[in-house]
Order: C-alpha cells, then structure tokens, then sequence
C-alpha cells in the first residue's frame, strides 16, 4: 500500500469517525425531544380524559322556546 492511499485512508478513517460522532450526538438529542413529547403526550391525554368525564352523556334537552 502507498503512503498516499494510506494517508487517504486515515483522513477518511477521521472523517467517517467525526460524522458517527455526530450522528450519536444527533440521536441523543432527538431521543430527549421524543421522551420530552411523549410525556407531554401523555399530560395532554390525561387532561382530554378529564374534560371527557366532566361532559354529561346525555344530551342537553332543548330550550323551552325551541
């Protein structure tokens, strides 16, 4: 192998690894943001189930002038 192939091959090497560094970095990130949805996903689920409880089922009977 040349010194030139060998000198490409490490400054691929350095760069394949700086962009998996990045990508984990990326993933992270976007996990946190995922976690952080779910649970506001869930808070906001929880607050429908509420309102939901709070609605009668039957239908309001129609004014008297109606």
């Amino acid at each position: 192998m040349t010194e030139k192939r060998l000198e490409d091959l490490e400054t691929k090497l350095a760069f394949l690894e700086d962009l998996i560094q990045k990508l984990d970095d990326a993933l992270g990130s976007q996990q946190k943001q995922f976690l952080e949805m779910q649970h506001k996903m869930g808070l906001l689920v929880e607050q429908v189930r509420m309102v939901e409880k709070s609605i009668p089922d039957e239908p309001e009977p129609p004014p008297p002038h109606y």
